[in-house]
């Protein structure tokens, strides 16, 4: 998930000053074709383009409307695909015009774009569910449950919500439903839960080499591939194909190739330059050391979420470039951690 944080404090929702304890999470999309976060998320942060109208919600009533919602998903000036935090996950927004709604759900809009482009929409699609399990995590909610995640018109059927048809206008048209990304957002919420199923007890699986996005690396770009970091569309002719790693920084690599910057979740590694060191681990960290986790991946390649990596925790055991953390029992790469 590409996340930002512009909260919206001249919008009379924020300045009411009123926290709920969310039970849910309600999916809304924007019905206007503009899939530009500027239009809703302002002042221009450098990353957001300007809004030549000055229309965003930054504003005490946004087009005359009582309306603030807790973020939104779009495109940002570059083209790539962002997530922006527009209100304190825990306020109480405005967005789907029922009380009922308003207590008890954090909610996102999606911004729309002509409701045709495959690849815009599995690109926000995705980004979606990434922010859905951020804060299934957070609130500890179950996305499978019966009315924790829900869309706006699903909100309308249940009497909590207007009258309104978000999102179902937009996802048949990709072949996909609110059960079907309910389904999505469960799948990777139990992916990244699985690195701690050891509870703390019991033994936990050695570590084993991954393939990493090293300089030197051969990687396929995977056909599901949407846009390069520069927003650029990827074209067929480009993808399911090897290319080697020229250069690493952070979520991106430059293919050699194509000279192209593309993200490390649009590729697949299918060889690597070994990065086992033996015992070269920096001095700082060792058993008893408390650290933070600063990277993205546990070793069996599952990303690492927001409210993990907020921690703070104590090497257990270490092997190689691998430490054992005690409070969540799992192996991460020594890359990925910071001695504190």
């Amino acid at each position: 998930m590409n996340l930002h944080k512009l909260i919206l404090t001249e919008n009379a929702c924020y300045k009411a000053g009123k926290t709920i304890v969310p039970k849910g999470i309600m999916v809304h999309s924007t019905g206007a074709n503009n899939p530009n976060l500027c239009r809703y998320v302002g002042p221009d942060d450098g990353l957001l383009g300007v809004n030549k109208y000055n229309n965003h919600w930054n504003r005490d009533r946004p087009d005359g409307k009582k309306v603030c919602v807790h973020a939104f998903i779009g495109k940002l000036a570059d083209g790539s695909i962002a997530t922006y935090q527009t209100l304190p996950w825990n306020h109480r927004g405005w967005h789907c015009g029922r009380t009922a709604g308003h207590d008890r759900y954090v909610a996102f809009e999606i911004c729309e774009d002509d409701l045709a482009d495959a690849e815009y929409f599995n690109a926000i699609y995705n980004e979606a569910i990434d922010l859905c399990v951020y804060l299934c995590r957070m609130f500890n909610l179950d996305p499978a449950k019966d009315g924790v995640l829900i869309c706006h018109c699903e909100g309308y059927k249940r009497g909590i919500a207007s009258n309104h048809g978000d999102v179902m206008n937009w996802f048949p048209k990709h072949g996909k439903s609110m059960d079907t990304f309910r389904a999505d957002v469960k799948a990777a919420l139990d992916a990244e839960n699985a690195p701690a199923a050891g509870g703390g007890g019991g033994t936990v699986p050695e570590p084993k080499p991954v393939a990493r996005m090293a300089v030197g690396s051969k990687v396929t770009l995977k056909s599901s591939a949407g846009v390069y970091t520069n927003g650029v569309s990827i074209p067929a002719s480009v993808k399911d194909k090897t290319y080697t790693i020229q250069q690493v920084k952070e979520d991106r690599v430059l293919l050699k190739e194509i000279v192209s910057w593309v993200y490390v979740k649009d590729l697949e590694a299918t060889s690597f330059v070994p990065t086992n060191r033996g015992d070269s681990r920096p001095a700082a960290i060792k058993v008893g050391s408390k650290v933070k986790i600063v990277g993205n991946t546990y070793t069996n390649g599952v990303k690492v979420p927001g409210s993990v990596k907020a921690g703070t925790y104590t090497v257990q055991q270490l092997k190689a470039d691998w430490a054992l953390l005690k409070e969540i029992y799992s192996w991460v790469e020594l890359k990925d951690l910071k001695a504190i």
